[in-house]
């Protein structure tokens, strides 16, 4: 089959590899309808994850029709049309009963990877470097998904691929990070990134109960999406002296009630701090860039919530006396996104949540490496590159 494969950093190329076969009973081949790029791809193709190895196919959000099935797989079948979450469950340990489902104890082959790390392994993720458990990726003509029970979820007739797609990794991801804030009627919260991430967070806030949402970015076509497609009120945080006091203007000098970062740890930015961050992270003195984290931690309000959900690894500088003299709540994880799926399909189906507007760019599968070069620069106001195979 063809696949989009890493070869080193900044070298994507489209080749020939080897058709996935079925490993284990609970096992499914899914034949790859649509899949799209990630903004924490960018992170392990510009070399700040490492454990890469050429070779290895890229790709997590992702649908799909089945193709073939294990022996034990029971609720789906060939033919049947699926979107799958990005991280691998098992559906029978305690994270997983617990609906913490990124955090499976079951589906990280390599946990000597990441225990000196993190101190327990997280789950598997399809595509995303070694250090996650080395999966095959979703871009190409099939993937393997194992658990298919627990992370295929049947596509409701009528609801268009593109609307589906992105519920595989950016729409639940959104909406994690805003059921993180506990949105209490009358709530404003404010988010950095209008990428795709940040503004399904934006639409998700709106959806459990948000009065007032704001969005932070600095690319114009990004800003107005957030106006236009969610109803957001935005900052482009280049055309203002300080985020900070924006926020605290619009908020009658208390601050939002919650902050999310929608961002990660290759944060663009402006001042000292910034140049600062970029130049030990392009001497791989530390891995993040960490100025819309440290804006959001400052920028909320005293008692506030901070919900994190961009990707990072090592920072400096990092205020978390703020944290702590302000009382603020931290919820952060990679998202659950089995725990919101049906959820989200339900809101697809009553037109409530319709995240299509976010696949700017179509590419074959063949073309997927330009399709990765328009979204890494956001040339012509690309958001997200959808690959068809």
């Amino acid at each position: 089959m063809r696949a989009l494969i890493w070869n080193g950093v900044n070298d994507l190329r489209v080749e020939t590899v080897k058709d996935p076969e079925i490993v284990n009973p609970h096992d499914c081949i899914l034949r790859v309808t649509m899949s799209t790029t990630c903004g924490s791809d960018l992170h392990f193709i510009d070399g700040y994850i490492p454990t890469m190895k050429a070779g290895d196919v890229i790709g997590h959000e992702f649908m799909g029709v089945v193709e073939d099935v294990g022996p034990e797989v029971k609720k789906v079948k060939k033919g049947d049309r699926v979107v799958v979450p990005s991280f691998i469950t098992c559906g029978q340990c305690w994270y997983c009963k617990n609906k913490l489902y990124s955090l499976c104890d079951n589906t990280h082959p390599k946990p000597e990877l990441q225990e000196p790390i993190l101190g327990y392994p997280t789950a598997g993720i399809y595509g995303y470097t070694h250090a996650f458990g080395g999966y095959a990726g979703a871009h190409a003509q099939y993937v393997r998904v194992p658990f298919a029970d627990n992370d295929c979820f049947k596509v409701p007739d009528g609801l268009p691929d593109e609307q589906v797609l992105f519920l595989s990794d950016a729409a639940p991801t959104g909406y994690m990070g805003a059921d993180f804030c506990n949105i209490q009627p009358g709530d404003v919260v404010a988010v950095w990134g209008c990428g795709g991430v940040g503004l399904m967070a934006q639409k998700s806030a709106f959806l459990m109960g948000a009065e007032r949402v704001i969005g932070i970015d600095r690319l114009p076509e990004r800003l107005r999406m957030a106006r236009e497609h969610v109803g957001s009120e935005t900052i482009n945080y280049e055309e203002v002296d300080s985020v900070l006091e924006v926020l605290k203007e619009m908020t009658g000098g208390r601050g939002p009630d919650a902050c999310i970062d929608a961002v990660g740890m290759e944060a663009h930015g402006t001042g000292l701090q910034y140049a600062y961050d970029r130049a030990k992270q392009l001497m791989y003195m530390h891995t993040d860039r960490g100025q819309a984290l440290r804006e959001a931690i400052l920028a909320c309000r005293k008692g506030g919530t901070l919900s994190i959900l961009g990707v990072y690894g090592v920072m400096d500088k990092f205020p978390i006396g703020a944290i702590m003299n302000k009382g603020l709540t931290v919820r952060t994880a990679q998202q659950h996104g089995q725990a919101y799926m049906d959820r989200l399909l339900d809101h697809a189906q009553k037109g409530e949540l319709n995240p299509s507007f976010l696949a700017t760019h179509r590419f074959s599968l063949e073309d997927a490496p330009r399709g990765y070069a328009m979204f890494k620069h956001k040339d012509d106001g690309c958001v997200r590159s959808v690959f068809i195979p």
